[in-house]
């Protein structure tokens, strides 16, 4: 069984965090999904999550989202290489099922993972 973990030290905290991806980003994307990543030197990986209001209305969506990404994130984490990473939606994300959600999301880790063989 595989014991992964999201903690305080697998996000992006402060302002600064996101600011370093946003500057530095490599871009990878699917039909609802932007994923902005860059290496970091830390032995973890980090996620932050920018949803924005505007794409997705209804903070019941966001949050549904955001725990889609994190689960997603938190079962893969061990197989992606040393990134700090900012997850993005696109328009019409909020009427698609959590199965659809989810395997856009892992697509782009096999994405990633594939760039960045360790």
């Amino acid at each position: 069984m595989v014991t992964c973990k999201f903690n305080r030290e697998s996000r992006l905290l402060t302002p600064d965090h996101f600011k370093n991806v946003f500057n530095n980003a490599t871009r990878f994307s699917s039909q609802h999904f932007t994923i902005l990543i860059t290496q970091n030197k830390n032995d973890e990986n980090r996620l932050g999550l920018a949803i924005a209001k505007k794409r997705v209305k209804l903070a019941v969506q966001r949050n549904r989202i955001k725990r889609l990404v994190r689960e997603s994130f938190r079962l893969n984490n061990e197989n992606l290489p040393n990134i700090d990473m900012v997850v993005m939606v696109k328009s019409g994300i909020d009427k698609l099922d959590n199965q659809d959600i989810n395997q856009q999301i892992t697509s782009i880790w096999r994405k990633i993972d594939r760039r960045y063989k360790k």
